[in-house]
């Protein structure tokens, strides 16, 4: 694999939780297997003050305790407060005399690890300093999620961030698109003609997408308070995996190409009116429960959360396609906390066959065949099919055809964030968010949001942390009923450990 251009990543807020729990570790990986350029450094920045030996030695307490000494040669530090336009000339000098001393072109990326609220002073202290901008060398801008809290803040931060810098530079990471379950999506159905001529209304009766997280809010109540489960991941994580789901294929397999197709699914999104969101989205929040013999508290009683809050912690929503290839097909999302399992996974509902020659009365399970596209953990493909129960007669029963990445034994499964930051610093942009693309998604939900907000008679169903959330999410399905899945892959119904 080629190595990217030298250049020198500054951290905003590397004081923080993300610095120390994925940002360092994955650069550290990089570096074990070669992948970083052959000059390179790490500025850390905020406002916390720090020597440079002092952010190295904060490293050993997330970093392995041997072989990282050479490693940490490569990080620095810089006290610098996101709102005192003093300290980017500060900045801006370390970066020269880094620059200078390791003999290193000035390329930058700028990874914003911080609140969203600075996000746009950041870029505009850094262009005050020249920082934002070269006619020679390369300058980029990595922002975490939210990318706005409504359509109307995406629409501001989108336009802020662009009086500084392009939006060939904007990196907006998304870190379910690192996984590589999700890229694998794109030759699964791209690479396999058994598989592609069967992707569309035609032969697909659903498509169902489902993420879910055993934990519950943690020590996150407050934040989640303003936040809910539709914010925090199906207007970002999941309606882009449904965007890949769903996106015709790019005519090259480029950022660009990419990313087209999805923003055109965006754009074909059915929107759901106000009135019609008590008939397509089911909203629930945790209640108390007893999980494996221990008392579980409910939402309103985990810390920072309003004992009367009407936050969501589960939603689920139908809604359509309206395109040639999906048109008349339902899609399905889920997603909550305190649920039975942490999995993330997609499954393509084919449709029956015309004639039940072998659906003879009484037989078990379901009749559809399903491609499951397992996303997280135990990462891979299942494909459920009919065959003939051994004996006499044609019974017919389900059975597995799986495929599990760790399989592949000498193959290792690079982290998220490892992959996109090296994407970055190779301005492969192919796995980060557009702008365009981001206010699509949010004008899909904004009405959603909107009708909770203004109608309080919609309701909030509770449902008892460890169950599969409100018994009106399976409502949604008229002809049939969500997949309900296990920790493993291949393990289905009577014997997921629950």
């Amino acid at each position: 694999m080629k190595k990217p251009e030298n250049h020198i990543l500054v951290i905003f807020g590397a004081s923080g939780d993300l610095t120390k729990r994925k940002l360092i570790p994955a650069l550290f990986c990089l570096y074990k297997q070669n992948l970083l350029p052959e000059k390179f450094a790490v500025l850390g920045a905020s406002r916390t003050p720090l020597s440079d030996e002092d952010f190295r030695a904060k490293t050993d307490e997330f970093l392995p305790n041997e072989g990282t000494e050479e490693f940490k040669k490569m990080l620095f530090y810089e006290p610098v407060s996101p709102t005192e336009p003093d300290d980017f000339g500060k900045l801006k000098s370390r970066l020269e005399i880094l620059g200078s001393e390791r003999n290193m072109d000035p390329n930058y990326i700028f990874y914003l690890s911080t609140p969203p609220s600075v996000y746009e002073i950041i870029a505009k202290n850094l262009a005050d300093q020249r920082l934002s901008k070269s006619e020679e060398y390369f300058r980029r801008l990595i922002i975490e999620k939210p990318f706005g809290t409504d359509l109307g803040s995406a629409r501001k931060l989108n336009r802020d961030l662009l009086h500084y810098f392009e939006e060939n530079q904007v990196y907006r990471i998304d870190h379910y698109l690192g996984k590589e379950s999700v890229q694998n999506m794109l030759v699964t159905r791209f690479a396999n003609g058994i598989f592609e001529p069967l992707w569309n209304r035609n032969f697909v009766e659903r498509v169902e997408v489902t993420s879910a997280e055993s934990l519950g809010v943690e020590e996150r109540g407050g934040y989640y308070e303003h936040s809910g489960a539709l914010r925090d991941m199906l207007q970002n994580h999941l309606l882009q995996l449904v965007g890949f789901v769903a996106m015709e294929p790019p005519v090259v397999i480029e950022a660009d190409a990419i990313r087209n197709e999805i923003v055109k699914v965006f754009q074909s999104l059915r929107p759901i009116s106000e009135e019609e969101v008590e008939k397509f989205v089911i909203r629930g929040q945790y209640i108390a429960s007893t999980i494996k013999g221990e008392k579980v508290k409910g939402y309103r009683e985990e810390p920072g959360v309003d004992p009367h809050s009407r936050t969501e912690t589960f939603v689920a929503m139908k809604f359509y396609i309206d395109n040639w290839r999906w048109g008349g097909v339902p899609f399905y999302i889920r997603t909550g906390k305190k649920l039975p399992a942490r999995v993330t996974e997609i499954v393509i509902h084919f449709k029956q066959v015309p004639h039940h020659l072998f659906n003879h009365a009484g037989m078990p399970g379901p009749v559809d065949n399903q491609l499951v596209i397992r996303i997280q953990p135990d990462e891979g493909i299942l494909l459920k099919f009919r065959m003939k129960t051994p004996g006499a007669g044609f019974q017919a029963q389900t059975v597995n055809m799986d495929f599990h990445y760790s399989d592949l034994a000498d193959i290792r499964l690079p982290s998220a964030y490892e992959r996109l930051l090296l994407d970055s610093m190779q301005g492969d942009a192919t796995l980060y968010s557009r702008g365009d693309a981001v206010e699509e998604a949010w004008r899909f939900v904004q009405p959603i949001l909107s009708a909770w907000e203004n109608n309080p008679h919609i309701p909030v169903y509770g449902y008892p942390a460890g169950t599969w959330g409100p018994e009106g999410s399976d409502k949604l399905i008229e002809d049939g009923q969500w997949r309900y899945p296990c920790k493993n892959l291949s393990d289905d119904g009577t014997y997921c450990e629950l």
